[in-house]
């Protein structure tokens, strides 16, 4: 047991690392010390950090293995962390209130959601996908649990935070149909910004791809 403890203390350092911080009473607190901009990026900050601790020490933990590795594993998490970083570009940093928090409210246009047209909640979506595509090629134990747990995470924050939207916004439901209502294929609000978020997109893959192997000490390609 004691072989798995620094896999178990990250895992419980990652979810206070989330869980403390946002706590209504001690975000107040941090927001009044750091200013909002300041919480948001020391909050970015330790949650990455907390994030490349877990992973590390899941490569660290006892290998107990479930499933043995076969070569067309891989293409699952190549493919999958293309449209990874194509639905985390295309959502990130754009009105959306049905997210965590929300976003620009009162800029968003129902009848040119982008990507919320299909998914309110495009980031956990992202880390689902890039969750549940690492979890094939990684048929050990400590890294199943860590990917499945993810994956799970992600899939239920999605219904938690629907239900906290419900209450909290009455205009949820008539919002909700006004967006599904919307084409398919609509104009989005700016060309050029759609545009500079594809390019985004491709940028954050290949910098991923070639990033992964020296920071994690795992070559996707090799």
């Amino acid at each position: 047991m004691t072989d798995w403890f620094e896999y178990i203390a990250a895992f419980l350092g990652f979810f206070a690392a989330h869980n403390i911080p946002t706590r209504p009473a001690t975000k107040a607190q941090l927001q009044g010390l750091l200013g909002k901009r300041g919480f948001s990026v020391g909050y970015s900050v330790l949650s990455l950090a907390a994030l490349y601790w877990l992973v590390m020490a899941a490569s660290r933990a006892p290998v107990v293995v479930l499933w043995d590795w076969a070569p067309w594993q891989n293409h699952v998490p190549f493919t999958a962390m293309a449209l990874f970083c194509l639905i985390l570009c295309l959502g990130v940093a754009r009105p959306n209130p049905f997210s965590f928090g929300g976003r620009n409210n009162a800029s968003f246009d129902p009848k040119r959601p982008g990507l919320i047209r299909y998914t309110r909640h495009p980031i956990l979506l992202a880390l689902a996908l890039w969750a549940f595509a690492h979890l094939v090629p990684n048929g050990q134990l400590a890294h199943a649990i860590l990917f499945t747990v993810f994956g799970l995470f992600a899939l239920m924050g999605m219904r938690l935070i629907d239900r906290r939207k419900k209450r909290e916004m009455p205009e949820w439901e008539s919002l909700q149909n006004a967006t599904r209502q919307a084409p398919y294929l609509h104009a989005p609000l700016s060309w050029g910004g759609l545009v500079l978020r594809l390019v985004i997109a491709v940028n954050l893959y290949i910098g991923l791809l070639h990033a992964h192997g020296p920071i994690l000490g795992v070559y996707p390609a090799g």
